[in-house]
């Protein structure tokens, strides 16, 4: 199995997940033509995608899964929630698949286990893939932390874990003040700090990739994320990759 990001960040978000001849990629928040040039960078082709699943409807998550799915007869999960927050945009769009938080269910060779996270849309979630012996963990889009997401992500053999801001830099930035409140609160984003604090309660003796992800362009730093998380495992800075707005990440093989 392996998994790669065409983007991280608030101007577009998208995750692949391959495991055999299964492709598939969480949310889409580009163009259909710039995901297709972010997808050729990774050596695939838009049709080879075998399945969207669906974290939340923010534009930044949402906004090319639409019009990728039509053009490729891509079918899509996705809750209740976020389906009806974005009810005109799919309305007859086949394929569509509603999904619970609590249930799992299969993408050809992946698992795919969907779990709830405080977030302010209508019914988000992030997901586990498994390709039934290794697992790999995505967790953005968060405001706090729960004893059910530290649970579902322990034990991972990869894990994807947003690492928004510093908090010094958030405050003393030029957001506005209510701005600055929804990023910093339960439903907004985590932390570098509150990244690292829950990576600390995590199981994490099977990790083989960490990937600090959504890192904030005015509000963060590489070397800040990077530093709070490798401070938790104590390893070297450089064992931490970064998934980066415009670069994405390139493969990582779990083996």
């Amino acid at each position: 199995m392996r998994f790669a990001s065409l983007g991280s960040g608030s101007e577009g978000n998208a995750l692949v997940v391959q495991s055999g001849r299964t492709c598939v990629l969480m949310d889409c928040g580009f163009t259909l033509a710039e995901a297709g040039v972010r997808l050729e960078r990774l050596g695939l082709a838009a049709d080879s995608i075998n399945g969207i699943v669906v974290t939340h409807e923010h534009g930044d998550h949402i906004a090319g899964v639409a019009r990728l799915a039509r053009k490729h007869s891509i079918p899509i999960w996705m809750t209740h929630g976020t389906r009806q927050a974005q009810y005109e945009v799919l309305s007859g769009l086949p394929g569509l698949n509603e999904i619970s938080p609590q249930h799992s269910f299969a993408i050809g060779a992946l698992q795919v286990q969907p779990y709830a996270v405080p977030h302010d849309a209508a019914e988000p979630v992030q997901y586990v893939f498994s390709d039934g012996a290794r697992r790999l963990g995505v967790l953005t889009d968060t405001g706090s932390s729960t004893p059910h997401i530290e649970a579902t992500l322990s034990a991972c053999d990869a894990l994807v874990l947003e690492c928004n801001h510093d908090p010094e830099m958030l405050a003393n930035g030029d957001y506005p003040s209510s701005l600055k409140q929804r990023v910093s609160g339960r439903f907004g984003h985590l932390s570098n700090r509150e990244a690292a604090a829950l990576l600390a309660r995590l199981d994490n003796r099977r990790l083989q990739h960490l990937v600090a992800a959504h890192l904030s362009r005015k509000n963060n730093t590489r070397e800040l994320a990077v530093a709070a998380l490798s401070a938790v495992l104590n390893c070297n800075a450089d064992w931490i990759a970064v998934a980066t707005q415009h670069e994405g990440l390139g493969w990582r093989e779990i083996l």
